[in-house]
Formats: structure tokens, C-alpha cells, sequence
């Protein structure tokens, strides 16, 4: 019975370090989150930056892992290159070895205040930031109390038997050890619980101080598993070659350090005869010295990665950029030719878009319904990822034509997502209502909805040529298009009234409610972004709009 509630205990004061991290990370998070994430995008220009703006932020966040999420967003959306996101983790790493430095001297007195300070934060705060760094310091008291706790359960069972058994094979095989803290690591997710722990035990004198090295660098190696693991599969390359570089700088460090340590041991003990300093004192320096030898090497490791984790383009996956070369953003002219391809892979795709509505509107096929609407999801990849190749120009190689066709190129793509974007939520809400209602179009309805669309497909393929010829002649007649187009919805919307008050048997009851005036309304919306994404732009551009057109969508 005793053991149980004991084990009981352990297992508590364990459960209590972990809340108490988790409650430094998240008040921390919410209360600098979007302070420390400006931080590190300011200082991405070189790798010295980068190594200090991870420390920093790590430091505040104890969480390498929340560092690496933020700087895999940036290197996902390309806003960061492989070597600086490299520095930044190397960085990290170090930062989260500084509340474990503080953690080591004997500052379980101060935990009831740091609790109280918090609880007046939390309960008195008028302003959530302040909340937040209350509970940040409610859960460092919490961590501080769980260590001091863990320290009282262990020592009076430093003998059993049975404990001594299991540390005793840990103790013998230093890879069993560091095998041991990475999956311990990993299961907890917080580097820091586990050192904290191995601290604990060695201060107790349940684990030898070379075994606690072993599962320090376990703890290292465990910590860089989670985002490769978890989070990378299907994520972005840059993203993943980040996690992956991570983890093999730390695999790296570790496959060094593992057979030194029988010479490292008497060293620190020499110099430290604190063992809990000592193995704080092991994992800071591991981590500097990670940093020191890997910060000269990040080019090679950059290009290693890059071939372990190449660009990967699927098949299967409409939304993902297939015209966009890295390599091109060195020549404007190239690049913005790719950029135009991948445009007119939006083109396509709007097309399918209009042809599934169609069926949708006239047919019976509620799955059309859905599926035009992950086609708009599609477009909006597209344009976004177009959008940030863009971004990535470098100004100063841009010629005024240059400068003028990105312009083109964002109105006409963006003018093709928002054409998108009526077909799936306007449209397809109509869609949607018919087929619940289990409503249907008169046959003169079904021509006229037919009429339009068609008029739609055939203005959208003029939009794809004005674009791509960049003929003013083209662009042009593509925007006349819009009064006729005005006129086809002047007459469509007339006819449906005549039709409504005449009430002849051959009423369709779609077209006896709004949803007919409204849709024919969204179509002509649809094409008024087709003309000002694809003629008002050249025309603009060579002088030739008239002053007088009409008001654009």
C-alpha cells in the first residue's frame, strides 16, 4: 500500500513539473507571442542574429519546440532561407538550457511567491498580457514545488531493490540510457521535464552522474524527434529540412559526445562537485558547443538537406504551384513568365469550376456541390503561393515592364480567386438550396441559366488570351462584354418576371422564388472580375480605357 500511494506521488509531482511548464509556455505565448515572433523576423539577416534571436525567444517560451513551429511558418512561406532557420534552432536549443541553469541552485524558497505574485496577476489584472504573465509565474512556482516534492519522494527509496534494478541497467549502458531519455523526451514533450527530472535523481543519489549525462543527451536528441515525427510529413520542404537539420545536428552531437563521456564525467564533477549543477552545466554546454561547431558549417548542411528533401511536386494535388521555379527568381523575365503559367492554371481551373456549376444548377448531383467547392480552395493556393513568388523578386532587378506585369499578374489572379470564391459561396449556395428543395428551372430558365454561362466560359477563355497576348484589341472586346453582359441579365431578370406574372403551367417553382434573379445577379458578378482582372489592366496600362467605363465588381 505504501509503495502504490508513493508511486502515486511520484507520479503526481511529475504531472505537476509538467503543468507547470505547460503554464510558463502558454502565459509566455499569449502575452510576447506576437512580440517574440516580429523579433525573429527581424532578425533573420545573417546566421550570428538568428543564433541570438533563437536564444532569446527560446529563453521566454521555454519551448524549442514553439521557436521551431514559428520559424518553420516562415521558412514554409519562404519568407526565410534554410541556414538562418538552421541558426535560429541552434539557437533554441541553448535557450531552453537557461531556466534548467536557473532551476539548479536552490530556489524552491521562493516558489510560494512566485505562486502568490502570479495568483495577483491572474485574479487582479485588468489587462490580458498581465494575466497572462501571471500565470506564467504560477507555473514557474509550480514547477519549483513539483522539484522540491520529487527530491522528498525519491531519497527514502534510493535502496529499493527493485529501483535500483532498473537504474542499474540504465547505468550500465550509456546507449540504453540516451535511447531511454529521447523516447522519455518525446513522450513528455519538454526537453526540460526530463533534465529536471535526471537533475532530481542524480542530486538523490539514485543515478549515476555519467548514466544522467547519457539520458541529458537522450533528452536533446528526444526534443528534436517531435517536429520530424509529427509535424513534417506533408508540410512544406523548407519546413522540413529545418526539423530534419535539427534533428541531425543534435544526432551528430550526440554520436561525439556519447563515448566521451568517461572523460567529460570527472571533469565537470572536478569543476562542479554539485551534481545537480553539473548536469545543468552538461546540457548548456553540449548545446554551446553544438552551436560553435555547426554555425561555420550551415551552407554545407544547407545543401545536404536540400538533397535529402527535395521539392516535392504531387500529382494528385491541383493546388500545389507546378510552373514555379526557385532558380528563375534570378531573372525577372523568367520567373514572371512561370508566374503567368500558373495563372493560367487558375484560368483552368475557374473553367472546371463553371462547367461543374452548371450541372450543379440544372442537375441533380449534390456531390458537384462539393466538389466546385474544394476547387475553390484550389485557386486559393494557387494565387497565394503566385503572390508570394512574386514577393521574392528582388526590387532592384525590376524594369518598369517588369514592374507592370506583376501588376497584371496580381490583378488578374486575384480577380480570378474572387470569381472563385462567387462560384463556390454564391453560386453553389443556390445550387445547394435547389437541390434540398428539390426545386427545378422551366425549360426556357434552363436555357437562359445555360446562356449565361456559356457567355461566362467563352469570356473567360477571351480573359486567358487578353492576358497572355497582353492586345489591347483582345482586351477590349473583353470589356464591352460587360454591357452585354448587363444586357443578358436585363433581359434574364425580365423574362422571369413576365414569367412570374403570366404563373403559366411551365413555371419552374426555382424561378418562382429569388433564388433565379439572385443567381443570374452572381453570374454577371463573375464576369465583371474576369474584365477588370484581364482587360481594365492592359488597357490601363496602354492608355486606351475609356473615361467613361463602367464601375468595376
Amino acid at each position: 500500500m505504501d509503495t502504490t500511494l508513493t508511486l502515486l506521488d511520484l507520479c503526481g509531482a511529475v504531472a505537476l513539473l509538467l503543468w507547470g511548464i505547460h503554464m510558463v509556455q502558454t502565459g509566455v505565448q499569449r502575452a510576447l507571442g506576437p512580440h517574440l515572433r516580429r523579433l525573429l523576423g527581424v532578425a533573420l539577416g545573417n546566421r550570428v542574429k538568428a543564433l541570438a534571436a533563437g536564444l532569446g525567444v527560446t529563453a521566454l517560451l521555454q519551448s524549442s519546440t514553439a521557436t521551431g513551429l514559428m520559424i518553420a511558418s516562415f521558412a514554409g512561406a519562404g519568407l526565410v532561407a534554410v541556414v538562418p532557420a538552421l541558426a535560429v534552432m541552434l539557437g533554441a536549443n541553448i535557450g531552453t538550457t537557461l531556466i534548467v541553469q536557473v532551476l539548479s541552485f536552490d530556489v524552491a524558497r521562493v516558489a510560494p511567491v512566485l505562486v502568490l505574485v502570479g495568483v495577483i496577476l491572474f485574479r487582479r489584472g485588468s489587462e490580458p498580457r498581465t494575466r497572462d504573465l501571471g500565470r506564467a509565474a504560477i507555473g514557474l512556482g509550480l514547477m519549483l514545488m513539483a522539484l522540491s516534492r520529487l527530491v522528498e519522494v525519491i531519497t527514502p527509496y534510493e535502496d529499493v531493490p527493485a529501483l535500483r534494478v532498473l537504474l542499474g541497467a540504465v547505468a550500465t549502458d550509456r546507449l540504453i540510457a540516451l535511447l531511454l531519455g529521447a523516447v522519455l523526451t518525446w513522450a513528455a514533450h519538454s526537453s526540460v521535464a526530463i533534465v529536471l527530472l535526471v537533475m532530481s535523481f542524480t542530486h538523490a543519489g539514485v543515478l549515476p552522474f555519467e548514466a544522467g549525462m547519457a539520458l541529458v543527451l537522450g533528452a536533446n536528441l528526444g526534443s528534436a524527434l517531435n517536429p520530424v515525427l509529427e509535424g513534417t510529413r506533408d508540410g512544406e520542404a523548407a519546413g522540413r529540412r529545418v526539423a530534419l537539420g535539427n534533428l541531425l545536428t543534435r544526432a551528430v552531437g550526440c554520436a561525439v559526445a556519447l563515448p566521451c563521456l568517461g572523460l567529460i564525467g570527472p571533469l565537470l564533477v572536478t569543476w562542479q562537485p554539485d551534481l545537480s549543477r553539473a548536469v545543468a552545466d552538461f546540457h548548456t554546454a553540449f548545446n554551446l558547443a553544438l552551436a560553435l561547431v555547426f554555425l561555420p558549417l550551415l551552407g554545407p548542411v544547407s545543401d545536404l538537406l536540400r538533397r535529402l528533401v527535395p521539392e516535392r511536386i504531387d500529382a494528385h494535388d491541383p493546388g500545389r504551384p507546378l510552373h514555379l521555379d526557385e532558380a528563375a527568381l534570378e531573372t525577372p523575365p523568367v520567373a514572371l513568365g512561370a508566374a503567368g503559367r500558373e495563372a493560367l492554371r487558375m484560368a483552368d481551373v475557374l473553367a472546371e469550376m463553371m462547367t461543374g456549376a452548371g450541372e450543379a444548377l440544372t442537375g441533380g448531383d449534390r456531390a458537384k456541390v462539393t466538389e466546385i467547392r474544394r476547387m475553390d480552395d484550389t485557386l486559393d493556393r494557387l494565387n497565394a503561393a503566385i503572390k508570394a513568388y512574386l514577393v521574392r523578386l528582388d526590387p532592384d532587378a525590376l524594369s518598369e515592364d517588369d514592374e507592370r506585369r506583376i501588376a497584371t499578374l496580381v490583378a488578374f489572379t486575384t480577380n480570378l480567386e474572387h470569381a472563385g470564391d462567387i462560384l463556390s459561396r454564391n453560386v453553389m449556395t443556390h445550387a445547394a438550396k435547389r437541390l434540398k428543395r428539390g426545386l427545378t428551372f422551366s425549360t426556357e430558365g434552363k436555357a437562359a441559366v445555360g446562356t449565361l454561362l456559356a457567355r461566362l466560359s467563352a469570356n473567360l477563355s477571351a480573359a486567358g488570351a487578353a492576358f497572355l497576348t497582353e492586345d489591347p484589341r483582345a482586351a477590349r472586346r473583353l470589356a464591352d462584354e460587360k454591357a452585354v453582359f448587363r444586357d443578358l441579365e436585363a433581359r434574364a431578370t425580365e423574362a422571369h418576371f413576365r414569367r412570374l406574372r403570366e404563373a403559366g403551367p411551365g413555371l419552374g417553382p426555382a424561378e418562382a422564388t429569388a433564388l433565379y434573379p439572385d443567381l443570374v445577379r452572381d453570374l454577371k458578378r463573375v464576369n465583371d472580375h474576369l474584365v477588370a482582372g484581364a482587360a481594365y489592366p492592359i488597357l490601363e496600362s496602354r492608355g486606351a480605357l475609356r473615361a467613361s467605363r463602367l464601375e468595376g465588381p
